[in-house]
């Protein structure tokens, strides 16, 4: 299994501790996010030192409006690591409004540009903003990994697109029913799926801090939602995820 999105240096124990519980859990791939510079080096000195660990380096939007994006340079030169496989999470949020909308959409671009540039798959980061996500991908021809999907809305144009869509534990939750009935309708080779650790552990454990052990509850929920067999949906999860992020 491989947790797509995860950030290992926010979880409460070390990295090599919570990663060795994930193997004993099955999860022997994890790809961790970087969201600011400081962020980004921490997941590359996690992924040189961890086997099947990779980095996914960008600025987040919410430090779209203080110096963050001035050091899109030092971004760059990080991206070259041969551990890090795409650029983000970056994108749009509008629920939470930490940085101004105008800020956010420059960080968005330019960080699509060095995609483009890079030839990396971007990740993306979206909240009450699905127009101007969408607007603002109309011309990227790249990868396009939607992190943590919430958003039903944006569905139909992803599935049109043939991007990725990635499903967090929230997508157990007993009222995201919306939720899963998106997952029943994504294509069996542009499904993933992420703990996004801390955060949004799945039902089972809701409440407690996630971590990529606890992937393996999702799975099983997305499983479920499919009407497929959970080990055949995590190879097929962990096939999609090599494509989409080009892993060795």
């Amino acid at each position: 299994m491989i947790d797509t999105h995860a950030h290992l240096d926010a979880c409460g124990d070390d990295a090599a501790v919570v990663l060795d519980r994930a193997r004993t859990a099955g999860v022997s791939r994890v790809i961790t996010v970087g969201t600011t510079i400081e962020s980004c080096r921490s997941a590359l000195q996690t992924a040189e030192a961890e086997p099947g660990v990779f980095a996914s380096l960008g600025i987040h939007p919410h430090e779209a409006g203080g110096d963050e994006p001035e050091r899109l340079g030092e971004l760059r030169d990080l991206l070259a690591h041969e551990r890090a496989v795409a650029v983000g999470e970056t994108g749009l949020d509008h629920f939470r409004d930490y940085a101004p909308h105008d800020a956010q959409l420059r960080l968005f671009e330019r960080e699509l540009a060095l995609a483009d540039e890079l030839r990396k798959p971007v990740v993306v980061h979206t909240r009450e903003a699905d127009e101007d996500t969408l607007a603002a991908l109309r011309g990227f021809e790249g990868t396009v990994i939607l992190h943590c999907f919430s958003s039903p809305a944006l569905l139909e144009a992803a599935l049109e697109r043939g991007y990725y869509v990635s499903f967090a534990g929230n997508v157990t939750y007993p009222k995201a029913a919306e939720l899963r009935e998106c997952a029943r309708h994504v294509p069996a080779d542009r499904i993933l799926a992420e703990t996004d650790s801390p955060y949004l552990a799945p039902q089972p454990l809701r409440g407690r801090p996630n971590e990529p052990a606890n992937l393996v509850h999702t799975v099983a929920a997305l499983a479920e939602t499919r009407g497929e067999d959970a080990d055949e949906l995590a190879a097929r999860i962990a096939s999609n995820a090599s494509a989409a992020f080009s892993l060795p």
